[in-house]
């Protein structure tokens, strides 16, 4: 069900905004409803996509270890593998 809504903005924010509608070939009221939807949802999945990390990978965490910034993993794993198969 679509509602009317009254905003107070800028003119020339609203001057623009009419013109890159019209670029885009949307209305004004199209692309608030968009970025409306989009800032709330965003809200959802922050809250359900956090990362629950368990007590047992807490306690595994090795504090104080700092890896240059130019490391390669790849590398080094390609090293340790070829050390313990002889390759």
């Amino acid at each position: 069900m679509d509602t009317k809504l009254t905003l107070k903005l800028d003119k020339d924010v609203i001057e623009k905004a009419k013109i890159y509608a019209a670029e885009h070939k949307h209305s004004l009221s199209f692309m608030v409803e968009n970025y409306l939807k989009a800032i709330t949802s965003m809200e959802k999945k922050e809250e359900n996509e956090k990362i629950k990390i368990s007590e047992f990978v807490k306690s595994i965490a090795i504090d104080g270890i700092n890896l240059p910034e130019d490391f390669d993993y790849k590398k080094e794993l390609t090293e340790i593998l070829s050390k313990k198969y002889g390759v």
